[in-house]
């Protein structure tokens, strides 16, 4: 590796804790280095491998000669029993089922995955080159495997596509709203899936987007002016009981704050920030976030949960948590997605309808 690549890959490294996570400290060193777009790619990929090989490395000498021996051991490469042993924080097995195939795939790369905009897939494939269209499950999903600075490209910037993991864009075919439909991303944050259920719906029909940060919906903001999407308001809500609008949808989005342990290939850093006790209120934080709103639910409306982890309590125990408390509620499916299965981050969906009882 490159002295200066190291050099501000240990820096980072250095800075990252649990106040101040390693995908920030990048952030923060990266969009002030006048490093190359491609040396800032290896540092980048330096610092999450090595929160990813932690375990294996040994304390006691400096970052450097560990970035160094990181390096081997990938090319080693490991045995289930050291993957069991040392992958995740023992607290883990107790909130979720932990597979061998699982922490394989969290030691792996993560894929790159493009969303592209309505009418534009040809005509992006060409522009960009080093694009493979994903299964036909995913009409809108490409793999990138080249090396550009996405962000810096026109085709960006004009609002061709944008970068969404596939697992999320799953989300959106799961919502499967129609042009026409009024529909709510409760918990929209920056706008990622908005902007997908604004696509699948042709820009027709109206989509209400909240979030209890207003920095979230300003970056919303800029994101839809990019992308052309016009359909939509903007709406600060706090998950309570007072919803933002006395609307009734025809669909509602909760992909609710939580763990993030399904990012862990993404985001190896969080590994080692995450505790049994911030899933256990997350968990809870779900739940009221689905009881509340359910009552911007029409009659025969969809409620659509999801998740980027696979704790059982953020999983099925909020499922089963809102069965018990929103008789109004028939639950229709519910799925874990694991990161081996389409290639992205590990997720989890459930999808109720509302049926009316007692005029709920």
């Amino acid at each position: 590796m490159e002295k200066q690549v190291v050099t501000l890959a240990v820096r980072i490294i250095r800075q990252s804790s649990r106040e101040n996570p390693a995908d920030a400290a990048l952030r923060e060193n990266t969009r002030k280095s006048e490093l190359s777009p491609e040396r800032l790619r290896l540092v980048v990929q330096a610092v999450f491998d090595y929160f990813r090989w932690l375990p294996w490395l040994d304390p006691s000498i400096g970052i450097g000669q560990q970035l160094d021996d990181m390096e081997t051991l990938q090319a080693r490469g490991v045995s289930d029993a050291q993957l069991r042993q040392l992958t995740l924080p023992n607290w883990v097995s107790s909130v979720m089922p932990v597979e061998v195939v699982w922490l394989r795939s969290l030691q792996q790369q993560p894929r790159l995955w493009l969303r592209v905009r309505r009418g534009f897939k040809e005509k992006l494939m060409e522009t960009l080159g080093d694009c493979v269209p994903a299964s036909d499950d995913y009409p809108a999903a490409l793999e990138y495997l080249g090396r550009k600075d996405l962000f810096r490209e026109s085709c960006f910037q004009e609002g061709w596509f944008e970068i969404q993991d596939i697992s999320s864009q799953a989300i959106g075919h799961v919502c499967n709203p129609q042009a026409g439909e009024t529909w709510w991303d409760a918990c929209a944050g920056e706008g990622g899936k908005t902007l997908h259920l604004a696509d699948l719906m042709a820009n027709k029909g109206l989509i209400w987007a909240s979030d209890p940060a207003a920095w979230r919906l300003e970056r919303l903001k800029r994101r839809t002016a990019r992308a052309q999407v016009f359909n939509y308001r903007r709406e600060l809500w706090d998950g309570g009981a007072k919803l933002p609008t006395k609307t009734k949808f025809d669909g509602i989005l909760v992909d609710a704050p939580c763990s993030g342990v399904g990012t862990w290939q993404r985001n190896p850093h969080a590994r080692w920030t995450s505790s049994p006790e911030e899933v256990a209120r997350l968990a809870e934080l779900q739940i009221n976030i689905l009881r509340h709103a359910v009552k911007g639910l029409k009659p025969n409306g969809r409620l659509v949960y999801s998740v980027c982890t696979l704790t059982t309590p953020e999983t099925e125990g909020v499922v089963a948590a809102v069965n018990e408390s929103c008789p109004e509620l028939q639950l229709q499916t519910q799925k874990l997605l694991w990161p081996y299965d389409a290639g992205g981050n590990g997720m989890f969906y459930a999808v109720w309808i509302r049926r009316s009882i007692g005029g709920g």
